[in-house]
């Protein structure tokens, strides 16, 4: 029964997910149904395991996740097809308020954690999990954010069995993308979105 519950809570937090990221980039369409995506992780979540408290090491697996992805986004640049899917999401972020887009993001990476890492990889384990939040992340269409999804998901399943919470995960996922944020739109100019 649980199961049942946390796969239509995925289905659910996915379809918005699709929607949202296909919305016009600062709407208020965007808004909401980025909103909706993170009160949705948030309540499906339930019980969240928080783990060790260490975050120095999340904090700098965060740091150095985003250091890999920025050589890669310089590779990427040249490949047409990633460089639409990045800069097809990174319209987001030239587009919206910055404040807003900033929030948006570090909110909904915060409730991807407790959900992903938190319910479905009590429910799930570390390989189910992630496989699920691959298969969520399709919902985008967007190439690059599902390959994005199968490496931090492997490295945030990782992190939630090594410290027994969801502490470390949202940790890294947080400086991950608050770096990825500041970062990576300077890579891919609005003109570079066609």
């Amino acid at each position: 029964m649980k199961k049942a519950l946390l796969a239509g809570v995925t289905a659910a937090g996915s379809g918005l997910l699709g929607a949202s990221l296909a919305s016009r980039s600062g709407s208020r369409r965007f808004h909401v149904l980025t909103a909706s995506v993170a009160a949705t992780w948030f309540a499906g979540a339930g019980r969240v395991p928080r783990g060790r408290r260490d975050v120095a090491g999340p904090v700098l697996a965060g740091a150095g996740a985003f250091g890999a992805f920025y050589g890669g986004a310089l590779v990427a640049r040249r490949i047409p097809v990633l460089r639409r899917a990045i800069a097809g999401v990174l319209g987001h972020a030239h587009h919206g308020s910055a404040p807003s887009v900033a929030a948006t993001t570090l909110v909904t990476g915060a409730a991807e954690e407790v959900f992903f890492r938190g319910a479905l990889y009590d429910a799930f384990g570390a390989r189910g999990s992630t496989a699920l939040y691959v298969l969520s992340t399709t919902a985008t269409r967007n190439p690059a954010l599902v390959l994005a999804s199968a490496v931090m998901g492997t490295l945030f399943a990782v992190q939630r069995g090594r410290s027994g919470g969801v502490q470390a995960p949202l940790l890294t996922h947080v400086v991950w993308s608050a770096l990825m944020l500041a970062f990576m739109p300077r890579l891919f100019p609005p003109e570079l979105d066609g």
